[in-house]
C-alpha cells in the first residue's frame, strides 16, 4: 500500500496523497507486523 500512495503522489503532487502515505508509514513502524504480514502475502499468495 506505502509503494502504490507514493506512485500515486509522485505522478500527482497531491498534498493528501502524501499525507496519507505519511499516515501509513507511521502505521507501519507503529505495527512492523502488519509490513511483515503484507510483504509475506505478495510473497506466497494464496491460489
Amino acid at each position: 500500500m506505502l509503494n502504490f500512495t507514493w506512485n500515486v503522489f509522485s505522478q500527482t503532487g497531491s498534498v493528501d496523497t502524501y499525507l496519507l502515505f505519511k499516515e501509513l508509514e507511521k502505521e507501519n513502524l507503529e505495527r512492523p507486523d502488519v509490513l511483515e504480514e503484507e510483504i509475506a502475502r505478495f510473497d506466497f499468495p494464496i491460489l
